[in-house]
């Protein structure tokens, strides 16, 4: 990994200019900008696009455009994302000045001619299927988000470029608790960028070392995540949630790992890595990896998309996943030796393994670790705007105990009388309980003890992609069949998938090891109970369905195979509502735990609107529907589900 870039320059490029252009007219800069003025963050046209606004620092609304357009991963501009958070705001169209986009499209197009010209004439098919596009529309990037933000009347601002990484770095950095932190920020690329260590210190950030495309954790771990049956950008979680079911002592496993540390990637001390080209195609190619090598590799052929799984994919998975983990320690160990820093910040859409970083908590090379919650592309959106006013803010960051991402509850929120307007158009069959708030989390509590599968809709909705109980599927975690029952008949998807739980913050040690909160999901920890962990004699060798049917302690439904749980914890101050039902249950049963999936069907966003939440609450087998104040029960519903669909598929 090379040296870069002094923070000073690092400004200069964030304003799409040369370092001497801006010795010259820095003052200009500074003075044009107003702080008071709000700044909207834009991420677009790659995966995931999102708006965020914010004033004088502090996050005031951001969203993702999936949630809107029901296209899941949407890349589109983010129409209906900026004009939410303009309403959010209570902000005219014309009061926005200042737009800032969360990536340089100019330099993206330079890393891509490059790359052409590196390994012509390899990928000529792609080449000729991307130069059109760049030529006719990216190029003139700047005229292209004119042109879409006039179609929503925005008008009279000035458009900013952040660069991808630092826009990671400052979505992580600014809105931690922290003062001083270690900045890594890890992806697949961005303009050239796939792989950073920065330093952040009051409102500075400090580039320090970063990594080049082609060689990207990201994309080896996309690239496996195809070969395996997956989809790239949406289905690299599942491969990390087939890895435990892999045996580590298997010879396939061994076989597996030596393979890829042989011949794919070159792993240096200080984490930093080479991948041999020969084995991949995203660089020039239409697809991540090169089919005939691969499968003289590894002995096997690419599983086919959306496959039922076997043993010998769960073992690659498990040494692709434990390669990621050892890389990734490295490369924490590296910044801190780097920075000298007790805090560590990360960012990046690879930051979303939930098992490294677990690891990282458990290794203590930082005594505090936070990690974005909208780590992807999403929170590019919110990096870049907190950015363009820290790099050009002479004002010290305010740092308090509470994150700046104020529990990721920063989308819309809906009125019960919104509320109960879609439901008297769907004629749905309800119980209103405004007013009475304790009487509802009692009876909820109650039929979530009696195994019941609840949908939760209350608050405004989480930004990233992960419920927070806001727009959440809640069930009990101490029946062993519910991790069944929800993924073959609510969330309809792969038997293997584990379930997250969430436990009340001052209960976290009673049935997990961990030490601290973890309020966004971001952990996977061991569950306790280690007297229920002896495994029969032979289990490694047992099937997938074996191992998954395995009694496993006291939290059977959130315990993954090899008793692990991606954690979240609640306080009253974060979700006053999901706080107060965990209290209840735990009153009800004994155990201050629930299930907390996303309040979505598989291939769809998770729900926004109340009308969403209806639609899918009437296509699956949920049980109950809470929807901000009111209360619905399946069976008391009028309209059969055929007769549900055939009004949904006409509207």
């Amino acid at each position: 990994m090379a040296n870069t870039l002094d923070f000073t320059f690092v400004i200069a490029r964030f304003y799409d200019c040369n370092f001497f252009w801006f010795c010259f007219s820095s003052v200009y800069i500074f003075n044009f900008l107003k702080m008071s003025e709000p700044i909207l963050g834009i991420s677009s046209f790659y995966h995931d696009s999102a708006a965020a606004l914010i004033i004088d620092g502090e996050i005031i609304a951001a969203a993702q455009e999936e949630r809107f357009t029901r296209i899941k991963n949407d890349s589109s501009f983010p129409k209906n994302a900026i004009q939410y958070v303009l309403s959010e705001a209570g902000i005219n169209l014309k009061e926005i000045k200042q737009i800032v986009f969360y990536e340089k499209p100019f330099i993206r197009f330079e890393r891509l001619l490059e790359t052409y010209h590196v390994f012509a004439p390899k990928g000529i098919i792609s080449f000729l299927k991307a130069i059109p596009i760049w030529s006719k529309e990216k190029i003139f990037f700047k005229r292209l988000l004119r042109n879409e933000l006039s179609k929503i009347g925005i008008s009279g601002y000035r458009i900013y470029f952040s660069e991808h990484h630092i826009s990671h770095a400052a979505s992580a950095f600014y809105p931690s608790p922290f003062r001083n932190a270690a900045i890594l920020t890890l992806d697949g690329v961005g303009e050239w960028t796939t792989t950073a260590i920065c330093k952040g210190e009051d409102n500075k950030i400090r580039m320090i070392r970063e990594l080049h495309f082609p060689h990207s954790l990201g994309l080896f771990y996309s690239a496996f995540t195809a070969f395996c049956g997956f989809k790239v950008n949406s289905g690299e979680y599942k491969l990390m949630g087939l890895a435990p079911y892999g045996d580590n002592s298997s010879d396939n496993y061994w076989f597996f790992k030596e393979a890829i540390l042989s011949k794919i990637i070159d792993i240096r001390t200080d984490g930093s890595f080479l991948l041999n080209m020969q084995y991949f195609e995203f660089a020039t190619g239409l697809q991540m990896f090169n089919t005939k090598k691969w499968r003289i590799l590894f002995g096997i052929d690419p599983s086919p998309l959306n496959a039922v799984q076997t043993q010998v994919y769960a073992d690659l998975a498990l040494a692709v996943q434990h390669i990621v983990e050892d890389i990734i320690l490295k490369l924490a160990e590296t910044a801190q030796i780097l920075t000298q820093a007790e805090n560590l910040v990360l960012s990046g859409g690879v930051a979303l393994n939930g098992v490294v970083n677990g690891k990282l908590l458990k290794s203590n090379l930082f005594k505090n670790i936070w990690i974005q919650p909208a780590a992807g592309d999403a929170g590019g959106a919110v990096g870049a705007a907190l950015c363009l006013y820290h790099f050009s803010s002479n004002k010290h960051r305010f740092v308090s105990l509470k994150d700046g991402m104020k529990n990721s509850l920063l989308g819309p929120s809906f009125t019960n009388n919104q509320v109960q307007a879609v439901l008297k158009k769907n004629k749905a069959v309800f119980a209103d309980y405004q007013g009475k708030e304790k009487e509802l989390i009692n009876k909820v509590a109650r039929l979530l003890s009696e195994g019941k599968v609840v949908g939760c809709f209350k608050g405004r909705m989480e930004y990233g992609p992960r419920a927070l109980g806001a727009r959440s599927i809640l069930a009990n975690p101490c029946q062993q069949e519910m991790q069944q029952v929800l993924n073959k008949s609510i969330k309809k998807r792969e038997s293997f998938r584990p379930f997250a739980p969430i436990v009340l913050e001052e209960d976290v040690s009673e049935f997990f090891d961990i030490d601290r909160n973890s309020p966004y999901m971001q952990f996977v920890v061991p569950v306790k109970n280690k007297e229920e962990r002896c495994l029969p004699e032979g289990f490694s060798k047992w099937t997938m369905r074996d191992k998954l049917s395995f009694p496993k302690g006291m939290l059977p439904a959130v315990t993954h195979v090899d008793y692990s749980a991606r954690l979240q914890t609640v306080t009253s101050e974060q979700n006053s509502f999901l706080y107060s039902l965990l209290t209840e249950f735990k009153l009800t049963t004994g155990v201050g735990v629930l299930i907390n999936t996303s309040f979505n069907e598989r291939g769809e966003p998770i729900v926004c609107t109340p009308d969403d939440a209806f639609k899918s609450f009437m296509r699956t087998e949920m049980d109950i529907l809470v929807i901000e104040d009111f209360l619905l029960f399946k069976h008391q519903q009028i309209r059969t589900k055929k007769e549900f669909e055939i009004s949904f598929n006409s509207d």
